[in-house]
């Protein structure tokens, strides 16, 4: 029988992402429940707050989401009245997604999250930096494969 580390599970660096992953979204969840969020629903008003208002489908793109799981999403936000979703008065096909005034306001009340999050992980600052840096490198390049690219 061969031994290859190379197929051990905590020798992947597909599976260690996939774990820290999920350790980061663990570490959100007490930090959004005072704001009734998940963190899907987080990430979705992140964007929102930055680039407001959006189509649905640059939202979908933004968030490397597709329409099956953004569409509820966007549902539940809007039952919260954090946001509206209408048709486009340029195009009916599109729908234009914008927050509310609740949905802005909370902005102001999620601002301290991002610093919480980095306390909460024990990571310094140049830590942190750098491990964007690196997740960065990952990821821009499998953006731009032309198979990964939305048309």
């Amino acid at each position: 029988m061969m031994n290859d580390s190379s197929l051990k599970l905590e020798n992947q660096l597909c599976f260690a992402l996939y774990s820290a992953s999920k350790a980061i979204i663990h570490a959100y969840k007490p930090l959004l429940e005072p704001l009734n969020l998940t963190y899907t629903q987080y990430i979705t008003l992140l964007a929102l707050w930055e680039h407001h208002p959006l189509s649905m489908k640059a939202l979908g793109d933004l968030l490397n989401l597709d329409s099956g799981t953004l569409t509820p999403l966007l549902k539940r936000l809007e039952e919260k009245e954090l946001l509206h979703r209408s048709r486009s008065s340029d195009d009916e096909r599109q729908v234009d997604v914008d927050l509310t005034e609740k949905g802005l306001a909370l902005k102001s009340q999620a601002v301290q999250i991002p610093q919480q999050l980095q306390h909460s992980l024990s990571l310094s600052l140049d830590d942190a930096t750098a491990l964007y840096q690196l997740l960065k490198q990952v990821i821009d390049p499998a953006e731009a494969e032309p198979s990964k690219k939305k048309e």
